[in-house]
């Protein structure tokens, strides 16, 4: 199944026939309430039932609607650094923090605010001497509470899979900061275009993903080149913290990544869940 969040954070299943509003399963929902996609999570297997009655209702066109990040406010928003070895090579220097992998680093922090949708630009701020880039990327949608959860039964926590770009104000030899700063400006973290659930996308380390900037295919990656894999992934995380329904956990980026400017459009796309297209610009404050 396709969860997706659109309009005034409306739940919706995703078919080819287009969107069925879905939110009537939940009988708390309200307009513009985005914490509760995460109730919806949490309560899935209970929502069932309805959400299927409600897929019998005529969709509406995707056209129509306007799709927003499928998860708009996790609780916890992790992001795996440098899980591709070909991806470590190529960030060697002053553009990265270090050498390291996933192994060794575990994870790192992004703001929830960073998350946009699949309809929203990137917005650059106004920083002409620094260099931003994408980094395409797999995101785990959590399905329920993981606490020291063992990485034999990590999976059994995951809702689903999600595409999300991993976007990056890089460092330079004088400017140093922080990589969770340089990773959370306002729409770097764009997500989308929905979740599809984990029964439907089976083993994770079968998905795969391309990205192009501009109509060129930059990246190519698949789960299963991962340095830390997504239930080894899980089972660090919950080890430090609990991890909560909603909860994003991005895998990291394959090799290709590179720069971006105002003015590019940078597609990427999975066949076990979708494509987005996001265009970058200029961020007007």
């Amino acid at each position: 199944m396709k969860i997706a969040v659109f309009d005034d954070c409306r739940i919706g299943v995703v078919n080819a026939g287009g969107i069925h509003d879905v939110s009537a399963a939940l009988a708390a929902w309200q307009p513009n309430r985005p914490w509760m996609v995460n109730e919806f999570i949490e309560r899935f297997d209970e929502l069932r039932p309805a959400v299927l009655k409600l897929c019998d209702e005529v969709p509406i066109p995707l056209a129509d609607v306007r799709l927003r990040a499928p998860v708009p406010r996790p609780i916890n928003f992790l992001a795996a650094p440098l899980n591709y070895r070909a991806h470590q090579s190529e960030m060697t220097g002053v553009m990265s923090s270090g050498i390291d992998t996933a192994e060794r680093l575990g994870f790192f922090v992004k703001a929830v605010g960073s998350i946009s949708g699949p309809a929203d630009a990137i917005e650059l701020p106004n920083r002409p001497e620094r260099r931003f880039d994408y980094e395409g990327e797999i995101a785990v949608v959590i399905g329920r509470r993981a606490a020291g959860v063992p990485a034999e039964r990590a999976l059994e926590h995951v809702f689903g899979y999600t595409l999300l770009l991993d976007m990056t104000m890089r460092m330079t030899e004088d400017h140093r900061e922080e990589r969770t700063m340089r990773k959370s400006f306002s729409t770097f973290s764009p997500m989308g275009p929905w979740i599809t659930t984990h029964d439907e996308a089976g083993d994770p380390s079968a998905l795969s993903l391309r990205l192009w900037v501009n109509g060129e295919l930059r990246q190519t990656g698949a789960l299963t080149d991962l340095i830390v894999n997504v239930p080894e992934m899980i089972s660090r995380a919950s080890a430090v913290l609990p991890l909560e329904a909603g909860d994003v956990y991005t895998t990291g980026s394959p090799a290709g990544v590179g720069q971006i400017v105002p003015g590019d459009v940078i597609e990427v796309e999975s066949p076990s869940i979708g494509r987005m297209r996001v265009e970058v610009a200029a961020r007007a404050w």
